[in-house]
């Protein structure tokens, strides 16, 4: 199936894409490795799952939060990229902010690879690093960087 299927077929919507907040772009395009900028948590411009996970939010809510800047990932690339030129997802980079005493920044993350290899299926395999910061813009509570494999023209 698609990714376009896979979305269908799960429920799942793309949501409009959110533009930079800074002086770069949201897709940078090296060769056949498409970098996609930090998303956060933002569903059509409103700013979703704020605070610190432990204190403010659940890992419950940590989850779905990396899942919503999983699917920001994938409307930039079927945006800018298009499905159809996708190779695949090489690594993602997941920022968090917590409290002192939460701990469970691994299942917050599977929020994204999981929905990463549901809608990419084996193009979704890719590895990770996980950072807990201090602070993340407009108090974020997670963040989502990744780069892909891409058809060379």
């Amino acid at each position: 199936m698609t990714p376009k299927e896979n979305l269908d077929k799960l429920g799942y919507e793309l949501p409009n894409v959110s533009t930079p907040g800074g002086s770069y772009v949201s897709v940078n395009i090296r060769e056949n490795i498409a970098y996609v900028a930090i998303q956060f948590p933002i569903l059509n411009e409103e700013y979703l799952y704020l605070g610190r996970l432990g204190n403010d939010l659940s890992t419950e809510d940590g989850y779905k939060a990396m899942e919503l800047c999983a699917l920001n990932v994938l409307a930039q690339i079927d945006k800018k990229v298009g499905f159809d030129k996708l190779v695949g997802l090489n690594h993602i980079d997941a920022y968090f902010q917590s409290g002192n005493n939460w701990d469970d920044s691994p299942k917050v993350v599977n929020g994204a690879s999981d929905l990463f290899m549901k809608i990419l299926d084996d193009k979704g395999q890719h590895s990770r690093a996980i950072f807990g910061v201090d602070k993340l813009p407009r108090n974020f509570s997670v963040g989502l960087t990744a780069s892909f494999t891409v058809k060379k023209e």
